[in-house]
């Protein structure tokens, strides 16, 4: 039972860690529900104990199951859940915004977007933006 847990929780984040790499907004926030959830059943195989429903009175057999387990991973649920439904309503904004949920073409959006306004306000800085980043690279 103990090698199924752990293949299952392997498998959840490895396959939540790929998710994550990916381009597609809407694939790394599934990555993250994948890891999460991952953690979630990697806490409960760990620290749970099978024995009787922790309420009182308690069972004169003394055998309770550890509700600290089930609390934490409760808790863990209802953050996880409340963060994608952030996420997801900031990747709708996203797509609403710029068409499109792709990496890569919403960072080339971003750098059109910033030299479009500096050419319509005329700030562009006495120094480049080359320049800049040249020196920063050299002082780390």
């Amino acid at each position: 039972m103990t090698l199924v847990m752990s293949l299952a929780v392997a498998v959840l984040v490895g396959t939540g860690s790929y998710l994550l790499l990916k381009h597609d907004l809407v694939r790394v926030v599934i990555g993250m529900l994948l890891i999460s959830n991952g953690a979630n059943l990697f806490i409960m195989a760990a620290g749970l104990s099978r024995g009787a429903a922790p309420i009182y009175p308690l069972p004169e057999s003394g055998v309770i199951a550890d509700p600290l387990v089930q609390a934490m991973t409760l808790t863990a649920i209802v953050i996880t859940f409340g963060v994608a439904a952030l996420l997801l309503s900031l990747i709708y904004r996203v797509y609403l915004a710029h068409a499109t949920l792709d990496t890569d073409s919403l960072a080339e959006a971003e750098e059109a977007e910033e030299l479009l306004a500096e050419l319509e306000t005329g700030t562009d800085d006495a120094i480049d933006d080359g320049e800049i980043l040249a020196r920063e690279s050299h002082v780390a």
